[in-house]
């Protein structure tokens, strides 16, 4: 009989944000909370960098393959940055949520409408966090000291525009605290687990009670 221990669905979780708005924090707090959860991994044409792991930073691949995955449907997002490929394949994910494991999604607006218009949408879950201001999103840039200020201004350029499609994700949540926020995602993923079509086993047990009942008319 189906019980607590039934096999679930696993969950594409889309974790998107202008850059400094916490994303990448928050990210390995999640797996620090479930190392069921894995990240995925992208492909690209670019060549490594120092101290990169093919397979674990990226999946390094030349442009040719990369575009044979494309017209074959084996990338569930992709894009062309700053003349190089980037996209999430579809295999590796599709075998993950299989088996019941919910994969990461550290990705822009463009690829998070991607996947969720793709085959494996209905067990998306889209999650936008917003600054609590400019203001404090610029501070924030400022404060990790990796950047010069020509690349942080192009950074907050840049981030309007990824604030303004904050409408098309689930669910959008202002980071002004790190711990109030990580609560807040473990309940959003927590729920969203125990959706219908994230049980399969519901369909069987379902048909157990009725034949049950049927027993005992």
């Amino acid at each position: 009989m189906p019980n607590s221990k039934d096999p679930r669905r696993g969950l594409l979780i889309i974790l998107s944000s202008p850059s400094g708005a916490g994303k990448s924090t928050l990210a390995r707090r999640l797996r620090d909370w479930d190392a069921s959860i894995v990240f995925s991994v992208s492909a690209t044409t670019r060549g490594p960098r120092p101290g990169e792991v093919d397979g674990q930073d990226y999946h390094f691949i030349s442009e040719a393959a990369f575009k044979d995955q494309v017209s074959d449907e084996g990338m569930l997002e992709h894009a062309h940055v700053f003349g190089n490929f980037y996209g999430s394949p579809r295999a590796p994910v599709e075998t993950a949520i299989e088996a019941g494991q919910d994969v990461l999604f550290d990705i822009d607006w463009q690829g998070a409408q991607q996947i969720r218009n793709s085959g494996l949408g209905q067990n998306t879950l889209s999650i936008f966090l917003l600054p609590p201001s400019i203001s404090e999103l610029r501070r924030r840039l400022e404060g990790r000291g990796q950047d010069d200020e020509d690349v942080i201004s192009r950074r907050m350029l840049k981030s309007w525009d990824e604030i303004s499609h904050w409408g098309g994700y689930d669910f959008v949540l202002i980071n002004d605290n790190l711990d109030a926020t990580e609560a807040q995602l473990k309940s959003i993923i927590s729920a969203t687990r125990l959706r219908r079509i994230q049980q399969p086993h519901l369909t069987q047990h379902v048909r157990n009670l009725q034949a049950e009942f049927g027993e005992q008319s």
